[in-house]
């Protein structure tokens, strides 16, 4: 083990060597390396209990790391299953999404994925995981069944569940598979010609897909395109890269990164000729829009080929080479660059600041952000993320939809739903889908049954304000008041669950998760199309030509 220490403090002497120039700095670096082997070398020797190597060591390096950024990270050779995932978004299992049954005490099966083992062994929602390869299951996290699940490709497990709507146990062998996450779960043409496109993450090979399901949907007659980039965290630049291929022309810069190392500095263009330069385009943004996503709606907002639309996106400028070799079969994924869209903005939102404790993540405030130009002269700015042209906030999901669809407190959904897949063996197409009132009814005398109550946030301020009233001497003079309104905020879940738009989103809430188990992810998403506050203005803005040309325009 010394040995090993040795050698690996040694490469990382050189490689800083290498890479700073000045003698402080080379100095500072040697001195922390000795002095950190010193220290293990003393533990080793004279510490009272035997140290696990692997364990102190790691230790050591995940505090070093911890300091820097959360995307600079060290996989040893025991982790190569979460690098390979990580790397392609593939791994080997069943195919399916877990979770915890609350009042089971087990792990059941939630949503297959289509094609995939879990699917066709006819794995439904629901099914209770009673044991693998003989290990019983009871009382086990979701995290341990999963590691249980998955394994090396063409292994077989034998997978023993129970079906709650019949009680019936069954025994399955179940061949595990590379499984590749659903990476373009639905694509379809809509009303009026409108195409939609749901890309959800930028693996290898993913970009001759969504250039596949375009195609598709030209062929068809399709005159404007929604491409949804919410949720998608990013991926492989190279398939950025080719997805911008498809919409701008030939010659145009894409990005550049720029780093402390001269081989990380890059410079990337469209390559070939594109399919279509004119056609008009949204690109639905959020949150969770993040890296590749935002290089592909950023570039696209910088040559005004398409309008964004949504909210502001994460703000990742940082690029990792995810390949960084080590002794002992371990990588490193490490931060080399930041990157620049066309423009010359860096849409890093964050930076990051060195503790004793680690990082501090400190957003950029407006303040500091610089104004750049689009290709048309659009006002842009860099820091915070791409900033949509057009923002829409999505619908938020009342009080008691929230705790209704908890799966850490509660089983109502997850029942109701069990019941209902045993008792429809088909419904109506995801397009058309939707829960009647008389289900509704059904669902509503279920969650009363069961005493179901969650926190409202009217009672909430309702207390905090009594309190603050009694604090500034108010409480005494308005008592009768603070009464009368506590007694109309008392819970009432009968008419909490009628109230219309509780009604509303939690019968889309039912059907979302309906429509996973019967058409699995791509009904979710098309089901879910229909009551898309985003999309719905996306469709409406697209259909709007002289209004969509405006806002790829500059104010003047």
């Amino acid at each position: 083990m010394k040995k090993i220490l040795f050698f690996i403090f040694s490469v990382l002497a050189s490689l800083s060597a290498t890479a700073q120039n000045t003698s402080d700095h080379n100095f500072s670096v040697a001195k922390n390396l000795d002095i950190f082997n010193a220290i293990y070398r003393n533990l080793d020797l004279m510490y009272v209990d035997t140290l696990d190597a692997d364990k102190a060591v790691g230790t050591a390096i995940r505090a070093m790391l911890g300091s820097l950024d959360p995307y600079t990270e060290y996989y040893p050779e025991d982790k190569a299953g979460e690098y390979k995932q990580m790397l392609t978004g593939k791994y080997a299992g069943i195919g399916s999404i877990i979770s915890y049954s609350f009042t089971r005490k087990r792990v059941v099966i939630n949503e297959p994925y289509e094609g995939m083992p879990a699917a066709e062994a006819g794995l439904k929602k629901g099914d209770i995981i009673l044991s693998i390869d003989g290990e019983s299951m009871e009382g086990k996290t979701t995290s341990y069944v999963s590691d249980h699940l998955r394994g090396d490709a063409g292994t077989t497990m034998v997978l023993k569940i129970e079906r709650p709507s019949t009680g019936k146990k069954m025994t399955l062998k179940v061949q595990r598979r590379a499984i590749q996450m659903p990476y373009l779960p639905y694509y379809g043409l809509q009303a009026d010609g409108i195409g939609y496109i749901n890309y959800n993450q930028f693996v290898e090979g993913s970009a001759k897909d969504v250039r596949r399901a375009f195609l598709d949907m030209r062929g068809k007659g399709m005159n404007g395109l929604v491409l949804d980039l919410r949720g998608n965290g990013g991926g492989s630049v190279s398939e950025a890269v080719q997805i911008l291929n498809m919409f701008l022309p030939k010659g145009k810069q894409l990005l550049e990164m720029r780093g402390k190392v001269k081989n990380s500095n890059q410079k990337y263009f469209t390559t070939v000729e594109p399919i279509d330069t004119v056609m008009p385009i949204v690109v639905l943004v959020n949150d969770g829009t993040a890296s590749a996503s935002e290089i592909t709606s950023g570039a696209l907002q910088d040559y005004d080929r398409a309008v964004i639309l949504g909210t502001r996106t994460y703000g990742k400028g940082l690029v990792q080479v995810p390949n960084v070799p080590l002794p002992y079969n371990g990588k490193l994924k490490l931060t080399t660059a930041k990157y620049y869209i066309p423009s010359g903005r860096c849409i890093q939102a964050r930076r990051y600041k060195h503790t004793d404790n680690g990082y501090v993540a400190q957003e950029v405030p407006d303040s500091l952000t610089h104004e750049f130009r689009t290709a048309a002269g659009r006002i842009v700015r860099d820091g915070g993320g791409i900033k949509p042209d057009v923002e829409v906030k999505p619908d938020s999901l009342p009080n008691i939809a929230f705790y209704l669809s908890r799966v850490d407190t509660t089983d109502i959904l997850l029942n109701y739903e069990i019941d209902y897949i045993a008792k429809h063996p088909t419904v109506a197409k995801p397009s058309e889908f939707e829960l009647s009132d008389g289900e509704y009814e059904e669902f509503k005398k279920l969650v009363i049954k069961s005493g179901f109550t969650y926190d409202q946030v009217s009672e909430k301020y309702l207390k905090d304000l009594e309190q603050l009233a009694r604090f500034e001497g108010y409480y005494d003079d308005a008592k009768d008041e603070f009464e009368a309104l506590s007694k109309k905020l008392k819970h009432n879940i009968a008419k909490d669950l009628d109230y219309p738009v509780n009604k509303k989103s939690i019968k889309e809430l039912i059907a979302s998760d309906l429509m996973s188990a019967y058409y699995f992810e791509r009904g979710t998403i098309e089901n879910g199309l229909r009551s898309d506050k985003q999309m719905t203005e996306a469709v409406r803005l697209l259909k709007n030509k002289d209004e969509y040309r405006r806002l790829l325009k500059p104010n003047l």
